[in-house]
């Protein structure tokens, strides 16, 4: 790897590292704010679209050796970025499950209620 290579590779790095932070911190400030997160959520998976679909695919080898070499690379570093979607099953069995937590906690009260 050239001298060039190691230093764009170093400042690519530094750049992602940056824009992680900068992720990280946005969603501690919306810690408890269910709707600014999912707003950060959605932003993020825009980012990931127009990213995608604009400068990747441009930026796509046009020749056989160049696109296996790219898949290889891929394959090497953990495969596809994928932006999974919380599953609507998942988010209703956990509204379900506090549910059943705040019915068993009123049902704990009004039986302490009931004896005095």
């Amino acid at each position: 790897m050239s001298n060039d290579k190691k230093l764009e590779s170093a400042k690519l790095s530094s750049t992602l590292q940056a824009i992680a932070s900068a992720v990280y911190d946005a969603a501690q400030d919306c810690q408890e704010d269910a709707k600014a997160l999912l707003a950060l959520l959605r932003q993020l998976e825009q980012l990931h679209r127009q990213i995608r679909d604009g400068a990747f695919q441009k930026s796509l080898p046009d020749n056989r050796q160049a696109l296996y070499s790219l898949l290889r690379d891929i394959e090497a570093e953990g495969g596809w970025p994928y932006i999974e979607r919380m599953r609507l099953q998942a988010f209703l069995t956990k509204l379900e499950q506090e549910a059943a937590s705040e019915n068993s906690s009123e049902v704990l009260e009004n039986d302490s209620s009931l004896s005095c």
